[in-house]
């Protein structure tokens, strides 16, 4: 059988390039949020969880976090209830955190979990709520971007993190995946943002990344123009799109989310879509990236990162 020797070259080159992001990685924290309507078929679990399988076999501690709130709006709808978002954010009624709750710690997070055994992986599912992961309270009505006065409902604001468990998850070689439904002090349930669990539990985890999976192409200097795609940007940045209309409702609590985690010491956060393959890897193992990479400052990027389109 003939060797075609330039493709072997060409795949041990692509070897060599790994070796800097393996040694910068190695026993390093990723937390991963991944958006409900990228998880929404096994065999899009499956795809996600492949690539978080490629990570753990080379040696880094992954804990995924997940949503559902499109799966959730679909089960409220079809029960009759009607489903209201206030600034990108979901008002949740006590009917609502029932069916919210069912699909987060239920449907979403098993078939997370049964993606895994495919796999081979040892994930373990958990909530907020196990062992006081996300201690919470009530989110007091709020004044909304318009003007108006707002109660949330059941919706939680993180007070703290207690990375107790998922340390000890994460030192045994397990994958922690988490449904963001947390409680207060006094046990009540409550609905917290899954940007906002992932962005807290890579502050207190002391992750290297915070990688948000979504359907969209990572953050567009126009949002009506795919082809915007913005490569790296840093906090000023973020500011300047938010200022200048470039965000839309459904992404700014994910830029809140990395925001805070930026600022708290997480070094680096990334939007990534879950329609290109492989975008996990690819933005992870590779200068040029799949998405959106964001850090504190640009000067901290290297000037091959800054040279990639």
């Amino acid at each position: 059988m003939s060797k075609d020797v330039g493709q072997q070259i060409a795949d041990a080159a692509r070897l060599r390039s790994l070796f800097p992001y393996l040694r910068m990685y190695r026993a390093k924290t990723f937390v991963i949020k991944a958006g409900g309507a990228s998880l929404d078929t096994p065999a899009k679990a499956k795809a996600l969880l492949s690539q978080v399988a490629v990570l753990q076999e080379l040696g880094i501690r992954v804990m995924v976090v997940h949503g559902g709130g499109e799966e959730a709006s679909e089960l409220s709808r079809a029960l009759g209830l009607e489903v209201q978002f206030v600034d990108g954010r979901r008002i949740t009624s006590d009917r609502a955190l029932e069916v919210t709750t069912m699909v987060l710690n239920g449907s979403t997070n098993t078939r997370l979990l049964a993606a895994g055994r495919a796999l081979g992986l040892r994930t373990v599912g958990i909530s907020g709520v196990d062992s006081g992961l996300i201690q919470a309270r009530r989110r007091p009505p709020v004044v909304a971007r318009d003007g108006s006065t707002v109660d949330y409902g059941h919706v939680g604001d993180i007070d703290r993190v207690d990375p107790w468990l998922a340390e000890r998850l994460l030192e045994d070689g397990a994958i922690p995946v988490v449904s963001p439904i947390s409680a207060d002090a006094a046990g009540a349930l409550l609905n917290i943002n899954a940007d906002s669990v992932a962005s807290a539990l890579a502050i207190a985890l002391k992750a290297v990344k915070l990688i948000l999976v979504t359907e969209a192409a990572g953050l567009l200097d126009h949002p009506e123009l795919p082809g915007s795609l913005i490569s790296y940007t840093d906090l000023a940045g973020l500011a300047r799109l938010k200022a200048n209309g470039s965000v839309t409702a459904g992404m700014l609590p994910k830029l809140t989310a990395i925001e805070r985690a930026l600022e708290e010491g997480v070094p680096r956060a990334h939007i990534v879509s879950s329609q290109v393959p492989d975008s996990l890897l690819i933005e992870v193992f590779t200068n040029e990236g799949s998405g959106t990479l964001i850090v504190p400052e640009l000067a901290t990027l290297s000037s091959a990162e800054q040279a990639a389109p």
